[in-house]
């Protein structure tokens, strides 16, 4: 017996004050809803209802459960009633998960702008490397660099990630600059490791017009973009960073771009989420204006040429 639909049923049949017409509410027949409150009788080992072909009515113990279970019944129509209108509500959280360093560069003003419009949202931010999953996380919306996400899931493309061979000047004093890309195999470079598979990411060069992806020998190699993106600036060695990390940098004179011709903007950053038919409206929301904003928040890539086709 499923406990909660008959005792929904039995408050039914009272509060109309017949079968037949709580039966209509419900969708059901009048057969059904009497055999649903003849089960919770047998449950409960007393009779509920008094009844005749002309009346009906509760008896002691029907009265008293009907006292005591509606509240109970008020009480979840009104959970449910907020959940559902939880869609339409602007306030409330939103969990997003990003890159490290997208989340510090990129995510972090798109979140203070849309505060500024909605001061009664909140934001739960889950910042790290690795590939967040969805639903595991309990995450409304992600971003993730590279290639879109597979699985069942919508993508936006948000924003193109060139890659800057870039030198700070101090290392360029002390070694002086490539000019060719082969050159770099005589100079001391820095690397990236994947968080996923701890795989140095070889890098990604336009060479006579065409992507080439080449390993090149480290003397420091990194998990985080941070971690490298730091190193770069200290003088440890020439590196490939990703343009929205470099070009604050690039602009202050801390950075050198070096082999400009080199640059390639194959990947690039991808916003995603579950299908929109049940999202919250300040999740709904968000989504618009992250797609609105975010593309203005990159960098205008030099040689914005792309040779490998977006999966």
């Amino acid at each position: 017996m499923d406990t909660s639909r008959v005792i929904t049923l039995f408050i039914a049949v009272v509060r109309a004050g017949s079968f037949s017409q709580a039966a209509a509410e419900a969708g059901l027949s009048p057969q059904a809803v009497s055999k649903a409150v003849r089960q919770l009788e047998d449950s409960l080992g007393v009779r509920l209802f008094h009844r005749t072909t002309r009346s009906l009515s509760l008896t002691e113990e029907g009265e008293r459960l009907f006292e005591l279970a509606s509240p109970g019944l008020r009480l979840l129509d009104e959970a449910l009633e907020n959940v559902r209108n939880s869609r339409k509500d602007m306030d409330g959280v939103i969990r997003v998960a990003a890159p490290t360093s997208f989340g510090q560069h990129m995510l972090i003003p798109l979140v203070r702008d849309f505060q500024d419009l909605h001061p009664g949202v909140q934001f739960d931010l889950l910042l790290e490397d690795h590939f967040t999953d969805l639903i595991d996380a309990k995450i409304d919306v992600g971003f993730r660099g590279g290639n879109p996400p597979e699985r069942n899931l919508v993508s936006r493309r948000i924003g193109d990630i060139g890659l800057y061979i870039c030198a700070a000047p101090r290392y360029l004093e002390k070694h002086g600059a490539p000019q060719t890309v082969d050159e770099l195999a005589a100079h001391r470079c820095t690397g990236f490791r994947q968080p996923n598979t701890g795989r140095l990411v070889p890098w990604e060069l336009r060479i006579d017009g065409g992507t080439v992806y080449k390993d090149i020998p480290t003397v420091a190699s990194f998990n985080t973009v941070e971690g490298e993106v730091q190193a770069v600036r200290e003088g440890v060695g020439i590196g490939q960073l990703a343009a929205y990390m470099a070009e604050a940098d690039i602009a202050a004179g801390r950075l050198v771009h070096l082999l400009p011709h080199t640059v390639t903007v194959n990947s690039g950053v991808y916003m995603y989420y579950q299908q929109r038919t049940q999202m919250p409206q300040r999740v709904r929301q968000f989504i618009d204006f992250a797609s609105e904003r975010a593309p203005g928040l990159f960098p205008k890539i030099k040689h914005p040429t792309r040779f490998c086709l977006e999966k």
